[in-house]
């Protein structure tokens, strides 16, 4: 046995890096090429390894400090790898073990071991077992599919999708951060129950945000001939004003804009690589603000149905949420989700995509503004709107298209043939 220094090794333009993450502690046993910490620079991230089999005495970095090439890691007292109950200790003590042994079976007294470091290995980027480790996944039990089995983020996405048996779900994908300092030596507080609807949201938040690769679109549509419109409805019977929210409306020139995109209609096939699932049904997920939290029941059959008959169902659906009575199952199977803070106030902001569809369109409050048209200044009725899209269906040129037609089904002169 000796004592011996791990040092940073030469990493190329590696220079006064941070580092980012430490995956060992004192008093662990490591194997030759365990990883021992992450660094990261503006370019990218990298693990670096252990050069020598042994037990961990003293670490001397920590995460947030800044290392070079020569840099101390930590003191290792190494182990012959010829001392088989040594040896067996070693992997024994090891998290992530993987055992080769060859035992002479004619003489178990003098039993050897031979530890083959590089059988078993997978190869991965550090940015890729981060991501695994960050989702709870053994990327030893992920099956590559690229160039010598390397595993890349879309096979742990798909070993992820078709459940696989280590993934910790029960645990979130992010490290767990002790505070310092507990909140109550700060001042009074209370711990309250997080509302049940917003703990069932959060997995499928968590899971869009993680796996879907958001971009989002902010735009503004000129809405002045379609809030003329619906300010001038009344009743054919009794003459009285009909009350139509504009959300209704929204729903309605939507819709029409997904039969001219059908891309937008669609969800990405987890299971069958490559494909997608392109929808003939027209189905938007409208969010709903309850006292327990969001909830996004579908409208269902957008395309058949009329302004008034959309605005029924907008309140019916809203009331069944806002008193917990909504079916499960029309929280599900839409085509595209509209969440709108019209009510409430703000322009512009970034909503996370409603997995399994691949868009959502976010509304914020319409304003009085100045637009130069027909060669003079006038104020016009300006709606701010934000399309967040999978970015692996959806470039941002066919966006932009659809950001257009869409501002186009809700200006001047398309109104009145929303209505029928």
């Amino acid at each position: 046995m000796s004592k011996i220094d791990l040092k940073v090794p030469n990493i190329g333009d590696f220079k006064d890096v941070e580092v980012i993450e430490v995956l060992i502690k004192e008093g662990e046993s490591i194997k030759k090429n365990d990883p021992l910490i992450t660094i990261e620079s503006d370019k990218s991230s990298v693990e670096i390894p252990s050069t020598e089999n042994g037990k961990i005495l003293k670490l001397f970095i920590k995460v947030g400090d800044k290392v070079s090439e020569g840099d101390k890691i930590l003191e290792i007292e190494t182990v012959s790898s010829t001392k088989n109950e040594e040896n067996k200790n070693l992997i024994d003590n090891n998290e992530n073990k993987k055992e080769v042994k060859k035992i002479n079976k004619e003489n178990p007294e003098n039993q050897r071991i031979e530890i083959n470091y590089n059988e078993g290995v997978v190869l991965a980027s550090p940015k890729t077992r981060k991501f695994a480790r960050e989702l709870g996944v053994d990327i030893n039990s992920v099956k590559g599919s690229q160039l010598k089995g390397r595993v890349d983020e879309a096979d742990i996405k798909k070993f992820v999708s078709l459940g696989g048996k280590n993934l910790v779900q029960e645990k979130p994908a992010h490290k767990k951060i002790e505070l310092e300092f507990e909140h109550r030596e700060f001042g009074s507080v209370e711990k309250k129950d997080i509302p049940r609807v917003k703990k069932l949201a959060s997995t499928y938040l968590m899971n869009s945000w993680s796996n879907i690769p958001h971009v989002t679109n902010h735009d503004e549509a000129d809405i002045t001939e379609l809030e003329n419109f619906r300010s001038s409805l009344t009743d054919i019977y009794t003459g009285e004003k009909k009350k139509i929210t504009p959300l209704a409306f929204i729903v309605k020139a939507l819709t029409a804009t997904l039969k001219k995109f059908p891309s937008f209609n669609s969800s990405i096939d987890e299971i069958e690589s490559g494909k997608m699932t392109l929808k003939n049904y027209y189905h938007i997920g409208i969010a709903v603000d309850t006292k327990h939290g969001l909830m996004v029941p579908k409208l269902r059959n957008a395309d058949i149905k009329n302004i008034s008959r959309i605005a029924k169902e907008l309140k019916e659906l809203s009331d069944l949420c806002k008193n917990l009575k909504i079916d499960k199952k029309e929280l599900f199977g839409g085509s595209m989700t509209i969440t709108s803070l019209g009510g409430i106030g703000g322009t512009f902001f970034t909503p996370i995509i409603n997995y399994p569809e691949v868009a959502i369109l976010g509304v914020g409050k319409a304003e009085k503004k100045q637009r130069y048209l027909n060669g003079k200044f006038q104020i016009r009725t300006i709606l701010p709107i934000s399309l967040s899209y999978d970015h692996r269906i959806i470039d941002g040129a066919e966006a932009a298209r659809f950001n257009n037609k869409l501002k186009e089904n809700l200006g001047r002169n398309f109104a009145y043939k929303l209505a029928v």
